[in-house]
Protein backbone atom coordinates (compact mmCIF):
# COMPACT_ATOMS: atom_id res chain seq x y z
CA UNK A 1 0.00 0.00 0.00
CA UNK A 2 1.48 3.13 -0.91
CA UNK A 3 0.56 6.57 0.69
CA UNK A 4 1.13 9.96 -1.01
CA UNK A 5 3.39 12.32 1.28
CA UNK A 6 1.50 15.67 -0.14
CA UNK A 7 0.51 18.01 2.61
CA UNK A 8 -3.28 17.55 3.46
CA UNK A 9 -5.66 19.52 1.13
CA UNK A 10 -7.47 22.04 3.96
CA UNK A 11 -8.88 25.26 2.96
CA UNK A 12 -9.06 27.74 5.93
CA UNK A 13 -11.42 30.91 5.89
CA UNK A 14 -12.08 33.48 7.44
CA UNK A 15 -14.40 36.64 7.33
CA UNK A 16 -13.19 40.28 8.03
CA UNK A 17 -16.06 41.57 10.44
CA UNK A 18 -17.41 44.43 10.70
CA UNK A 19 -14.62 46.60 12.56
CA UNK A 20 -12.15 44.16 12.77
CA UNK A 21 -8.09 45.12 12.46
CA UNK A 22 -6.30 43.78 9.63
CA UNK A 23 -4.45 42.31 13.07
CA UNK A 24 -6.89 40.88 14.40
CA UNK A 25 -7.97 39.29 11.65
CA UNK A 26 -4.88 37.58 10.74
CA UNK A 27 -4.53 36.13 14.18
CA UNK A 28 -7.52 34.71 14.00
CA UNK A 29 -6.84 33.07 10.62
CA UNK A 30 -3.53 32.14 12.03
CA UNK A 31 -5.31 30.27 15.02
CA UNK A 32 -7.79 28.48 12.59
CA UNK A 33 -4.83 27.06 10.71
CA UNK A 34 -3.07 25.93 13.57
CA UNK A 35 -6.28 24.43 14.95
CA UNK A 36 -7.23 22.46 11.54
CA UNK A 37 -3.90 20.41 11.82
CA UNK A 38 -1.95 21.51 8.58
CA UNK A 39 0.87 22.63 9.75
CA UNK A 40 1.78 20.17 11.96
CA UNK A 41 1.25 17.19 9.68
CA UNK A 42 3.31 18.98 6.83
CA UNK A 43 6.08 19.08 9.49
CA UNK A 44 6.08 15.58 10.45
CA UNK A 45 6.26 14.82 6.93
CA UNK A 46 8.87 16.82 5.98
CA UNK A 47 12.23 14.96 6.89
CA UNK A 48 10.45 11.76 6.48
CA UNK A 49 12.40 9.05 5.27
CA UNK A 50 11.55 5.50 3.46
CA UNK A 51 12.04 2.54 4.98
CA UNK A 52 14.90 0.38 3.08
CA UNK A 53 13.94 -2.99 1.36
CA UNK A 54 14.48 -5.92 3.20
CA UNK A 55 17.40 -6.89 0.65
CA UNK A 56 18.66 -3.71 1.40
CA UNK A 57 18.88 -4.22 5.07
CA UNK A 58 20.21 -7.97 4.99
CA UNK A 59 23.26 -6.48 2.53
CA UNK A 60 24.28 -3.49 4.78
CA UNK A 61 24.13 -6.15 7.67
CA UNK A 62 26.42 -8.56 6.21
CA UNK A 63 28.38 -5.95 5.25
CA UNK A 64 28.56 -4.84 9.17
CA UNK A 65 29.45 -8.91 9.50
CA UNK A 66 32.14 -8.82 7.44
CA UNK A 67 34.00 -5.36 8.44
CA UNK A 68 33.76 -6.81 12.36
CA UNK A 69 35.35 -9.80 10.94
CA UNK A 70 38.07 -8.12 9.14
CA UNK A 71 38.88 -5.87 12.24
CA UNK A 72 38.68 -8.87 14.92
CA UNK A 73 41.13 -11.25 12.54
CA UNK A 74 43.73 -7.61 12.81
CA UNK A 75 43.21 -7.18 16.13
CA UNK A 76 44.50 -10.90 16.80
CA UNK A 77 47.56 -10.32 14.58
CA UNK A 78 48.11 -6.80 16.47
CA UNK A 79 47.34 -5.08 13.54
CA UNK A 80 44.73 -2.33 14.46
CA UNK A 81 46.12 1.01 14.64
CA UNK A 82 46.26 2.50 18.38
CA UNK A 83 43.07 4.61 19.00
CA UNK A 84 43.93 7.77 20.74
CA UNK A 85 41.88 7.92 24.17
CA UNK A 86 38.98 10.56 23.36
CA UNK A 87 38.23 13.49 25.69
CA UNK A 88 35.08 14.69 26.21
CA UNK A 89 31.40 13.89 26.02
CA UNK A 90 29.92 12.11 22.76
Amino acid sequence: MMRSMSAPNVNVEVQKTGNESSLSLLRRFSKRVQGSGVLNKVRSLRYKTRTLSPLKRKMSTLKFIDRRAEREKLAKLGKLPVEKKRRGRR
